[in-house]
């Protein structure tokens, strides 16, 4: 899949992404259930490699 986005989109959903993450955390540590602790952690891995490639990809921040 090849995805082509402004800067502005680039920098919203960097944005969006770290937001989410610093969530996923706080929730994962929150949770006593193992089975949806897992899910989350799968779901933060998933974000954590889209925000790699975001960086990778050479696109200006802020």
């Amino acid at each position: 899949m090849e995805l082509t986005m402004t800067d502005a989109e680039a920098t919203e959903l960097r944005d969006l992404l770290d937001g989410s993450l610093g969530d996923l955390s706080s929730e994962i540590a929150d949770t006593d259930n193992p089975g949806y602790r897992l899910a989350l952690k799968e779901r933060r891995t998933r974000l954590q490699s889209v925000r790699a490639r975001l960086d990778a990809a050479g696109l200006p921040v802020g």
